[in-house]
């Protein structure tokens, strides 16, 4: 099983890059603080995910922030 999960971490890095390559001469608008934190408390949800309390309370968070950050900057 550990191979499979290998190759799909492969393909999703290939992915990942031709996407940014596609992408490399648009202009973006910076994130907002709110939507720094929202997806800093996403990677902190990811590490402590051994503790699953923890680990999805975190991620929970951080995606709602993310989403009230985008619902704000759609008006």
């Amino acid at each position: 099983m550990e191979p499979l999960w290998i190759a799909i971490s492969i393909v999703a890095l290939v992915v990942i890059v031709v996407l940014l390559l596609i992408a490399r001469g648009r202009q973006y608008q910076q994130p907002s603080n709110l939507a720094i934190v929202g997806m800093c408390l996403v990677v902190l949800g990811i590490i402590f995910g051994d503790s699953r309390a923890i680990g999805y309370s975190l991620i929970g968070v951080g995606v709602l922030l993310s989403v009230m950050e985008a619902i704000r900057n759609r008006r």
